[in-house]
């Protein structure tokens, strides 16, 4: 009978990664979970993540299976409403506003809002609890060696691992989908995303509330109170110049520039954490498997951060490879397996990619008659109650 060191490797040890990794280890695989480096779990630390995530019901379902709900619910902020705001007139003040209460399709939240840093902090916590997962920090996996029995992955401290099953969580630029030779279609905006968390004179009330104007959404999503003050997570997007502006501002011309942005919905915006700054694409592998390989998160697929579905959509990844496996163990990793996780997830994958892409470039438009059109067509989808709906539930994740 062959040998193996584990059953799984998983590449990456990011929140999917490390969500994998728990998903896995709590039905009863043995997993090798490996990252470059370790995670930061202090909001002050440098190179701490300051974007948030957004559970909705589907991912925050999934967490409560494997055991790691638990230790986030005490963190978690409510979203009960998406609230969508066209500024785009010739002054920054809302012109529409529509609320999507999650009232009226379920009886709970949209999703739960949590920080980065704090999830990377509880999963990792989670996975030292584990018996069968191992979670290896300050080693990359960047070989990759298959056949049709057995993967071997090659870490840079010179070892190799023996496996069933690689997942390749490890990002954008994933060395493991490169080594499967993997092709990625992407698609560029020259745009920037700024991430940081904020204090504010007006309570959120669980409203998550996204802004349009130009350049890109301007989303506040709520956080649980700082120092006795309402607080929120921001992703501000913009074009590359502009958010590189924003982010070598003075702190009191930022809070200035972003109380504008906001449409003064919130009264002034205080910063309270440093801001953090990436490059907004688009992104989908051409397959989501190889040999012995699967390709989850961000190594298969990247959006702009737009109706939290990015996380959302991996979480979904992990969930349809986790309940393959489950469902015939012998088969974990195998040819037939893999092929059934490609097609179970690669329609929906690029729906979504496509839907918010096309989200993205109506929410940069610039020129003003175009501002209108956007304007124009939010009233017109809010104001029929079924499309409504349906928009709701398939921002929840139903099937496109």
């Amino acid at each position: 009978m062959q040998s193996f060191d584990h059953d799984i490797v998983v590449s990456g040890g990011g929140i999917a990664g490390l969500a994998a990794a728990a998903a896995f280890g709590q039905a009863g695989f043995s997993v090798l979970c490996v990252d470059p480096a370790p995670p930061v779990t202090d909001r002050a630390a440098e190179g701490a993540d300051m974007r948030s995530t957004a559970f909705l019901q589907p991912s925050q379902a999934l967490l409560a299976e494997i055991g790691l709900w638990d230790r986030l619910a005490a963190h978690a902020t409510p979203l009960q409403t998406m609230r969508i705001v066209d500024a785009g007139g010739e002054a920054s003040e809302p012109r529409v506003t529509r609320d999507f209460d999650a009232a009226d399709i379920s009886d709970k939240p949209f999703g739960w809002n949590l920080p980065n840093w704090l999830l990377r902090r509880e999963f990792a916590a989670h996975l030292d609890a584990l018996p069968d997962v191992e979670f290896r920090t300050g080693t990359a996996a960047h070989r990759l060696f298959t056949r049709e029995s057995e993967a071997r992955v090659g870490l840079d401290d010179g070892t190799r691992v023996r496996a069933r099953l690689v997942i390749a969580a490890d990002g954008r630029n994933s060395a493991m989908r490169q080594a499967a030779r993997i092709d990625v279609r992407t698609t560029r905006f020259g745009q920037k995303a700024l991430a940081f968390a904020v204090t504010h004179d007006a309570p959120h009330g669980n409203v998550s509330t996204e802004i349009h104007r130009t350049g890109g959404p301007f989303t506040l999503v709520p956080l649980p109170d700082h120092d006795g003050r309402p607080s929120s997570a921001i992703v501000w997007m913009e074009t590359g110049p502009r958010a590189d502006a924003l982010a070598a501002m003075e702190v009191t011309d930022f809070e200035d520039a972003m109380t504008k942005r906001s449409a003064g919905l919130f009264g002034p915006l205080k910063l309270v954490t440093r801001r953090a700054v990436w490059p907004i694409i688009a992104q989908e592998a051409t397959r989501l498997s190889a040999q012995r390989l699967a390709l989850v998160a961000e190594a298969a697929h990247v959006v702009p951060p737009i109706g939290a579905q990015g996380l959302n959509m991996s979480l979904k990844d992990i969930a349809t490879l986790r309940d393959l496996a489950v469902a015939a163990p012998e088969r974990l990793g195998d040819r037939v397996m893999l092929d059934a996780y490609h097609d179970a997830r690669i329609g929906d994958i690029r729906t979504r990619v496509a839907g918010i892409t096309a989200l993205n470039r109506i929410s940069m438009l610039s020129p003003q008659p175009l501002r209108d059109l956007r304007a124009q067509g939010l009233d017109a989808l809010y104001s029929v109650a079924p499309v409504r709906r349906t928009l709701m539930q398939l921002g929840l994740g139903a099937r496109v």
